[in-house]
């Protein structure tokens, strides 16, 4: 019979010396956290799209038995593990429902000895498969926490949904959160804590076919938006504040030998001042309107989502033992801004990771891929953060 585990209230490197043992014990149950991935990734969820795979969400939750299962008033499924204290606030584990890739693709997942491939693997199915099997996992480590732990599949988190579920989620909640951790598919290592400000955006150009004549000598609208794309890289943007534009998506046309009367850009303006955000939105907006005036052509600009800057500072208790954390388990910390649940969190001052629980590649493609083993170092640190939490890192 194993020998149990149970947290206990000491200090810090005692449970830190804990995690390699974990990674292990966690392995010797890979066949249900894979089941989970599977099971869940399987199911298409595309933004404003994810009742059934919350519904398959919620049924995992259920038959791992925590105290609690129900959802929001905006369809977020949540599951809460009861914890000792009356008292503590709960600690919030998030992962976002939705992927991609619409109903249409093939969501059939391979899984080999050594890895899962398929579409939308890595964002985000990897981690809404590991966040069903937390109940399981904290059973198999025998393992206890004195805060309620929450854990939240997110809906309507990516690109027009402008997280839109965990909005709603942390607008409504009603009792104060003690910490949180969102994760993703990848990469393990990746340390974000803190998000820049953000504005994304799609440019219009659409045009009249009213007359022959206007059909033969109209403008192309794909030559257009490169006049527009020109523009937008002679604008002077500063190294301090950080500021960057950049351009993601461009559609257009019909076939090859017709001139294209419609087009679409679609790109980010991404800084870490929010006024500087605002500054280089109102500079696009002011070039827009030239080139449409220029070419009587219609260019017309919205915006699909947007944030605000937020961050811990770096010697914030929660950082520095999140690195210890990765220090015990060989994983390097690397650290970059991330536009995700984190943002939202963190505008509402409470502290707040995102960490990613494996390697992989081919990230937003069909043919996705996740490596299997380092997983369980992945899910380790995420217990290792879950448990500094506990032990009271944000509590400032």
């Amino acid at each position: 019979m194993q020998k149990s585990q149970t947290v206990q209230v000491t200090n810090m490197d005692t449970y830190i010396d804990q995690l390699p043992a974990f990674a292990e014990t966690i392995k010797s149950i890979k066949e249900i956290i894979i089941a989970n991935i599977v099971f869940i990734g399987q199911v298409p969820s595309p933004t404003f799209k994810e009742k059934k795979r919350t519904s398959i969400f919620m049924e995992r939750l259920s038959e791992a038995q925590v105290d609690e299962c129900t959802t929001d008033g905006y369809r977020n499924p949540i599951g809460i593990i009861s914890g000792t204290s009356k008292t503590k606030p709960p600690i919030f584990i998030v992962a976002h429902l939705d992927t991609h890739f619409s109903r249409d693709v093939d969501h059939n997942f391979t899984v080999k000895e050594d890895a899962i491939i398929g579409a939308g693997i890595l964002d985000n199915s990897v981690g809404v498969g590991v966040l069903a099997s937390l109940p399981e996992i904290f059973r198999k480590l025998d393992l206890r926490f004195e805060s309620d732990i929450v854990l939240a599949g997110v809906i309507q988190s990516l690109g027009k949904g402008n997280l839109r579920g965990v909005r709603h989620l942390l607008k409504t909640w009603s009792t104060p959160i003690r910490g949180a951790l969102c994760i993703e598919g990848g990469e393990i290592g990746r340390l974000n804590y803190y998000s820049d400000g953000m504005i994304r955006a799609e440019i219009d150009c659409t045009m009249s076919t009213n007359s022959r004549w206007e059909q033969r000598f109209r403008p192309n609208a794909i030559l257009i938006l490169n006049e527009v794309i020109n523009q937008i890289l002679k604008l002077r943007l500063p190294q301090r504040p950080r500021a960057r534009v950049i351009f993601g998506k461009i559609s257009g046309g019909y076939k090859h030998g017709i001139i294209a009367y419609d087009a679409k850009l679609g790109f980010e303006i991404q800084s870490d001042s929010d006024k500087m955000v605002k500054t280089i939105y109102n500079d696009i907006q002011d070039i827009i309107n030239g080139i449409s005036h220029e070419n009587s052509v219609g260019l017309t600009m919205k915006t699909i989502s947007n944030l605000r800057p937020s961050k811990l500072r770096y010697n914030h208790p929660l950082i520095k033992n999140t690195t210890a954390v990765m220090e015990k388990l060989d994983i390097k910390p690397i650290s970059e801004p991330s536009e995700s649940e984190l943002s939202i969190f963190l505008s509402r001052k409470i502290p707040a990771i995102t960490l990613g629980i494996t390697h992989g590649e081919n990230y937003h493609l069909e043919n996705a891929k996740m490596e299997i083993e380092p997983m369980f170092k992945g899910i380790a640190h995420i217990i290792g953060v879950i448990m500094a939490i506990d032990r009271g890192v944000c509590d400032e």
